[in-house]
This record gives structure tokens, sequence and C-alpha cells, in this order.
């Protein structure tokens, strides 16, 4: 069963995704953090047919260079 955090787009199938490991690597946070924010919703995510989640990589890399430039500004 889906929760309704669970995001789905029309192209889902055909974008890459990550795993919740290779999302806590590029935002160099714990994969459990990475868990936490899907849940909460601040990172979007769809599941899979095993109910495990995956994290739209475009989207993932966008907001971790975001992260990066902030970071680097102050």
């Amino acid at each position: 069963m889906l929760q309704q955090s669970a995001r789905r787009t029309p192209s889902s199938a055909t974008t890459p995704h990550l795993r919740t490991a290779e999302v806590a690597d590029l935002l160099h946070v714990s994969p459990k953090t990475v868990s936490r924010w899907a849940k909460e919703g601040k990172l979007p995510f769809h599941r899979t047919l095993g109910g495990h989640r995956r994290y739209p990589e475009h989207e993932i890399r966008e907001l971790a260079a975001g992260l990066a430039q902030e970071a680097t500004a102050s």
C-alpha cells in the first residue's frame, strides 16, 4: 500500500532513481536522515513494489548542488 507522501509521476519508470544510501552520500547525511526527510515530505520519492523508497536522481542532484552553493556562499 502506498503512503500518501509517496509521489508518482508519469515518467517515473523512465527516469533514473537513487537508493536511500546513494542519496545519503550525495547529501552528506545518514540514510536514516534521508528516510526521515522523505517521511516528512522534504524529499520527493516513490515506492517500489517491494516497498523501498526510490528518489528521482535529477531532483536530488539539483538539491545537492543548491546546498553546496549555500555552503560556499556563507
